[in-house]
């Protein structure tokens, strides 16, 4: 089983106008009212035109669910969807928020209503199949992953999260094809167009193909991946970097390899 240590969601990006009206979304639960800091208020400032004041809270959202207050980011894009509830974005973010805040039944909920008003976002099938494989649907979540990889076939994420899921279901064969188009998708794209530095991206692939090597029982291949992980996930400096804690958790699936092969 993997912990799924990888930043497997993907905030969106560069709204755009939509002529659907947005639903209310329902999701069984009631909400309280949130309050706001000063800070948030500010953005609603009557100097501020609309778009500035929506480009602020936005802002202000990102920052908060930085520092892992998602509640307030909630609270925030709750103020964005109510000035501009057309927007796809907006409700794929504030979905992304609820997801990270443990709350992946209200994230469905946004995620659907983001498809709903733009389903060519390929970012928002990523997201809510990470949805569908929290809660235990890894049948949608793969198809989920398949229609954000049919949109966009360099969403490296997409590629990785399908072959997680792939060898939690024990289809290790099928995984390690994902792994494997995800090497090659990663060796096309430029340092400009990834998140990570190709190393660090490289080393993860590694680590979660190696991890199906070593549960398919080909243990050769299993080391050799588990070798190239370290070693390119070695160049992070921060220790609570995702890369440095999938590092420590590689380090100890070759012990445990290791460890068998010599009992």
């Amino acid at each position: 089983m993997s912990t799924r240590m990888f930043p497997r969601n993907q905030t969106s990006t560069s709204p755009r106008p939509f002529s659907v009206v947005a639903a209310s979304v329902s999701n069984g639960c009631s909400r309280q009212p949130r309050s706001l800091s000063h800070s948030a208020k500010v953005a609603t400032n009557p100097l501020l035109s609309a778009s500035d004041s929506r480009r602020l809270l936005r802002q202000q959202a990102l920052t908060r669910a930085k520092q892992g207050r998602y509640d307030d980011a909630i609270a925030l894009f709750d103020q964005l969807i109510e000035q501009d509830p057309d927007s796809a974005s907006h409700y794929s973010n504030r979905g992304l928020m609820h997801f990270q805040n443990g709350q992946p039944e209200r994230a469905l909920a946004d995620y659907n209503q983001a498809i709903q008003l733009d389903p060519q976002l390929a970012k928002v099938y990523n997201n809510r199949a990470n949805c569908y494989a929290a809660l235990g649907n890894h049948e949608a979540a793969i198809a989920d992953y398949e229609t954000a990889i049919d949109l966009d076939p360099a969403n490296i994420h997409a590629w990785i999260n399908q072959g997680i899921t792939f060898r939690e279901l024990g289809q290790f064969e099928q995984a390690i094809e994902n792994f494997d188009l995800a090497l090659q998708v990663n060796q096309l794209l430029s340092v400009a167009e990834t998140a990570e530095t190709p190393t660090q991206l490289e080393g993860h692939i590694y680590a979660e193909r190696g991890r199906a090597h070593h549960l398919a029982g080909d243990w050769n291949y299993a080391v050799a991946d588990y070798q190239r992980a370290i070693a390119g996930l070695s160049h992070s400096s921060d220790s609570t970097s995702v890369s440095r804690r999938l590092r420590s958790q590689v380090q100890g699936w070759l012990q445990e390899l290791l460890g068998s092969l010599c009992a």
